[in-house]
């Protein structure tokens, strides 16, 4: 494990952190033209598809450099790097490393410059996490496919102008991964029809979409007919270390440290309690951990190395770290843990985070069978 940067890497690292201090403001003092300014600023600094390579517009940066960026603005609390989050982590890669030049030159201009919305269409209803087993069906049929089907857990579907989406081209293939195929389908095509899916506090990110005969232009197919599985799992590893979740956690234990100080727990305040004390001290331990185990695959890939399944243990770690550090916060708060709208949204909504991308037995299961070499479940 490398824990040290270039003399280059830590410049650039100055370079961004002089750039925040110049114009990032405070969160108070963030009105409602701040995003439109603040991405218009990305923009220029060509931090907005930092890592991709100068001839499609990208910064050209490095894989180290892209860390950085990422972390500190993480650190200064600064909003997420561009506006197409699903776009630009997965899409915009993808389209980097298969797509045609004409659909280089459709795509990722709208990408760097905030002008796309992408959803993505992975999950269906009867499959849970098992990508692979898709069962949305692409009919080709002259110079276009037919889709039938239906996605689920689709984020921002109602809103996006785009989904990036994983179809079965051919159900008879040798094995699963050769029978899919990834297509760009827009949402306005007719046939397609989004049903919302609410959470627990009512807020609507998720939705169901339905495919009824949607027709699709081949020229869509990002790679060749069967070639999804590799397109989409290479976008899925875009970046996969994972310490930019220690950052954010790290964020998240610092607030319940400041309610732990505030809160009163037997005529004393909250942290200077044994048993508090205790479980802070494991929530510290947690993303130590989760650190340490981003900047080992950060160091893989930085070799050269895939940074493989080993990602599964830092999506675990964040699980037992999170549900328990919520359900303290709101035991803290006791009675006054409905006028915590933060907090008390928080341990309402985290599901979908720990759950996304797959549940914590999904990841045993990986961490078992891919790392340990244990029989399959």
């Amino acid at each position: 494990m490398d824990f040290d940067f270039s003399e280059k890497e830590e410049s650039f690292r100055s370079e961004v952190q002089a750039f925040l201090k110049k114009n990032l403001p405070p969160e108070n003092q963030r009105d409602e033209n701040f995003i439109d300014h603040w991405n218009s600023l990305l923009v220029k600094q060509k931090w907005i598809g930092f890592s991709w390579p100068e001839a499609d517009g990208g910064g050209a940066g490095s894989l180290a450099e892209q860390f950085i960026l990422k972390e500190e603005l993480s650190k200064a609390g600064a909003p997420a790097i561009g506006e197409d989050f699903m776009g630009l982590a997965w899409v915009g890669p993808a389209l980097v490393r298969h797509g045609t030049e004409l659909q280089k030159k459709r795509f990722l201009p709208d990408l760097l410059n905030n002008r796309s919305l992408w959803c993505t269409g992975y999950s269906e209803p009867d499959i849970g996490s098992d990508l692979a087993s898709a069962k949305t069906r692409a009919v080709l049929d002259g110079d276009e496919y037919i889709i039938n089907g239906t996605k689920i857990w689709t984020t921002l579907a109602h809103q996006a102008k785009w989904i990036f989406m994983l179809v079965c081209t051919n159900p008879n293939a040798q094995t699963r991964y050769q029978g899919l195929t990834c297509l760009l389908v827009p949402m306005n095509s007719e046939g397609i029809d989004v049903h919302p899916v609410h959470n627990l506090v009512g807020i609507h990110h998720f939705n169901q979409v339905f495919f009824t005969d949607v027709r699709v232009p081949v020229e869509n197919r990002l790679g060749e007919d069967g070639e999804g599985w590799r397109v989409v799992m290479g976008a899925l590893a875009n970046e996969r270390s994972g310490i930019s979740e220690a950052t954010e956690m790290e964020k998240k234990l610092n607030a319940l440290k400041v309610l732990a100080s505030k809160a009163r727990k037997n005529g004393k305040p909250a942290s200077e309690d044994a048993e508090v004390r205790r479980k802070i001290a494991r929530f510290d331990t947690l993303v130590a951990a989760i650190r340490l185990n981003g900047m080992r695959n950060l160091t893989k890939q930085l070799r050269g190395e895939h940074a493989g399944s080993e990602t599964s243990v830092n999506k675990l770690l964040r699980g037992e770290l999170e549900i328990p550090l919520y359900d303290m916060a709101m035991g803290l708060l006791g009675n006054d843990a409905n006028s915590e709208q933060d907090w008390q949204t928080m341990s309402l909504v985290f599901h979908s985070r720990i759950i996304g991308g797959g549940s914590p037995n999904i990841q045993r299961n990986i961490i078992g069978e891919r790392i340990l070499g244990l029989a399959k479940d």
